[in-house]
């Protein structure tokens, strides 16, 4: 039985999400994630004009007049959730938290995948595997995913993304839609497995950002805690040097990262906790119909 609080937390976000899924998303994730090939759908009598390589020539055979073959594409795909659970994801200062904004990603993704009948599945991670629901179809499987992810209480707080590439390298074989959702601080302990996991599947990093994170406010003396590890320790933020400091910190470890996905060929898109989401993926989804 799912807690009544906990239920219509996820039915609000379903009735929130699904104006985004009918008007927008359904539509830009189609074309966006289009089928692997095309399949044999049935033959009929060839017309003036159809590809004779089209030509079924045992039919043709058998009923005494040309026949050609139809295909259609290949459309089901299998997307999978990878969504980073450590401590660091519960940060978040002013609309939402990382870990908040995870679960609408996930939302909306996940009920257009619904849409254009898909399969979605969900892996939660931390420095461990926290939880794997296996792809499959329907409204109450998107929901369950929903349920399990707002759900969770990782065992541990630390991060290893690595942990997670090499798990899905073992249990999906199939090529898939790989969505991953973290705000990708262990970098770069994850480069090798993320290289092997991208020659094998589609791969998209989400990347989760706060805007505290990336510029310090000024405040003074502050005693910061790693979500993460537990460590404290107390910064100036009123200091230039600190300010610099924290700044170079912040501007090196993203280049590295934006260059690490450009190297990879990984498509990279970067949401943050105190804007709307909407606006960056359709951005990302554009950007992607326009390279097909």
């Amino acid at each position: 039985m799912i807690p009544r609080e906990l239920f219509q937390k996820i039915r609000r976000l379903e009735v929130r999400t699904r104006g985004l899924v009918d008007s927008l998303f359904s539509g830009e994730y189609h074309t966006a994630f289009k089928g692997q090939g095309i399949t044999f759908a049935e033959v009929r009598p060839y017309q003036m004009g159809d590809d004779v390589r089209t030509i079924d020539w045992s039919v043709s055979a058998r009923m005494g007049t040309l026949y050609v073959k139809l295909f259609e594409e290949e459309r089901e795909q299998t997307l999978l959730l990878v969504v980073d659970v450590s401590g660091s994801q519960r940060f978040g200062l002013r609309r939402r938290t990382k870990q908040e904004l995870a679960a609408e990603v996930c939302a909306v993704l996940g009920f257009s995948a619904l849409r254009n009948h898909d399969k979605v599945g969900l892996l939660l991670f931390s420095d461990r595997i926290e939880g794997f629901v296996p792809p499959r179809k329907g409204r109450r499987h998107v929901l369950r995913l929903l349920r399990d992810l707002y759900a969770c209480s990782p065992r541990s707080h630390r991060t290893n993304l690595r942990v997670a590439l090499d798990y899905l390298l073992r249990v999906q074989r199939r090529r898939a839609i790989i969505l991953l959702l973290s705000d990708f601080l262990d970098m770069p302990s994850f480069e090798r497995s993320l290289r092997a996991l991208a020659r094998r599947h589609d791969v998209i990093a989400l990347q989760l950002q706060d805007p505290v994170e990336q510029a310090w406010p000024a405040v003074g003396l502050v005693e910061v805690v790693d979500i993460e590890t537990g460590q404290h320790r107390w910064l100036d933020t009123r200091s230039k040097r600190v300010q610099q400091w924290l700044a170079a910190h912040t501007q090196a470890r993203q280049a590295a990262l934006e260059t690490q996905f450009r190297q990879l060929q990984i498509d990279h898109v970067c949401l943050r906790t105190d804007t709307d989401y909407v606006e960056p993926l359709l951005h990302f989804f554009h950007q992607r119909n326009r390279r097909r």
